[in-house]
């Protein structure tokens, strides 16, 4: 039925003018910001921008204790990542925002492995643990969700991070050290 003396396909026009904006939207390679992804919040973001640290914390979650930023959110690292570079940049950066900063143990945290930074394409400094670049996700709008935990999206598989450093759930499984073939704990 047409309205208004318009053409049928004329009203398919602004929803087919907002899909080609997304999908252009996604192709992007400039630098992300907090407000980049619709469903990144402040809270989501790891890093105190002010004084450029980013506090690491720990909490209890359904697949264990994992690495959270200081508003509760859990750490992931990218699996094929390297402990000098990030391969999550451009649009993969809205969904996985790397952690931002120098990254320093929250109050009462005791964390084994041991804390560093990498210098991302974009000139910021992302925060790592036991050698992984650390990222939050998007999709975890609340403290203690791990819903990004063994995703296989952007070119790889994500993990929570753990205390250990190891896949969430593979201190159980596989309780020897000794039985890991690099030796890094984190599975490179």
């Amino acid at each position: 039925m047409r309205k208004h003396g318009w053409p049928m396909w004329a009203t398919a026009l602004p929803a087919t003018a907002g899909a080609v904006m997304v999908i252009a939207a996604c192709g992007t390679s400039a630098a992300p910001t907090a407000n980049s992804h619709p469903n990144t919040s402040p809270a989501a973001q790891a890093s105190s921008p002010a004084s450029g640290t980013a506090v690491i914390d720990t909490r209890s979650t359904g697949i264990g204790t994992v690495l959270t930023n200081a508003q509760g959110h859990t750490l992931y690292w990218f699996s094929i990542d390297t402990p000098t570079s990030s391969k999550c940049n451009g649009s993969c950066a809205s969904y996985w925002p790397p952690v931002i900063g120098k990254p320093v143990a929250g109050s009462g945290v005791s964390l084994p492995k041991g804390f560093g930074t990498i210098t991302r394409s974009n000139g910021q400094v992302q925060a790592t643990y036991d050698g992984h670049p650390l990222y939050t996700y998007a999709a975890d709008t609340s403290p203690g969700m791990t819903t990004g935990n063994g995703s296989n999206l952007s070119g790889g598989l994500w993990w929570a991070m753990t205390p250990s450093g190891a896949k969430p759930g593979a201190a159980a499984s596989n309780p020897s050290p000794s039985s890991t073939s690099s030796g890094s704990g984190g599975g490179w």
